[in-house]
């Protein structure tokens, strides 16, 4: 896996070959198998393959037009429900104070992380994508407002092979028994 992590990078161009359904169904088949506080599994994927749709995720999205050379969208929203029950009215947005917020937020990002791994790992090139506001994103796909779309994951072949960018030393960010 460390070939993975090594050679992962953020692709803004892809060529515009199709992904196959079939590589699209493992990626999510990774993302269902992440770990998560308490096994509650807060993660719902939607494919968007639309390039109407994808012209209104990429619009609010700041105008990323770049996004749109992608032939796939996988939008990853947390669903608080998992840790929040009963009917009690939930409104998320980037200022909610909920603490049960940060937890779908962590564990819905592990689930990402296994979908760029494992897109890797099937030749695929991804970007994660986040620069955007709820009640912007949101209606565009009838995503109610108690749910938290935590990034898109742009998806494709790529045409574009960045070079690695700098990382800090291990000596710079391990701290043994104290900070």
């Amino acid at each position: 896996m460390i070939r993975e992590i090594k050679m992962r990078r953020s692709i803004r161009n892809y060529n515009n070959k199709s992904v196959e359904d079939e590589k699209i169904l493992q990626l999510l088949e990774s993302a269902r198998l992440a770990p998560s506080g308490s096994n509650t599994q807060p993660w719902h994927f939607i494919v968007v393959k639309s390039e109407l749709t994808k012209q209104k995720l990429a619009k609010a999205s700041h105008n990323q037009k770049w996004m749109l050379s992608a032939p796939v969208f996988i939008v990853c929203v947390a669903d608080i429900r998992c840790r929040i029950e009963g009917t009690v009215d939930v409104i998320l947005n980037e200022n909610s104070p909920q603490e049960e917020l940060k937890q779908i937020l962590r564990d819905t990002s592990i689930s990402m992380e296994h979908i760029l791994l494992e897109a890797e790992n099937l030749g695929l090139g991804t970007c994660w994508v986040a620069w955007f506001t709820q009640d912007e994103i949101r209606p565009i796909l009838n995503i109610p407002t108690d749910k938290y779309v935590v990034g898109i994951i742009t998806l494709g072949y790529a045409n574009e092979a960045p070079k690695a960018r700098p990382r800090k030393n291990l000596k710079e960010i391990i701290h043994y028994e104290t900070w």
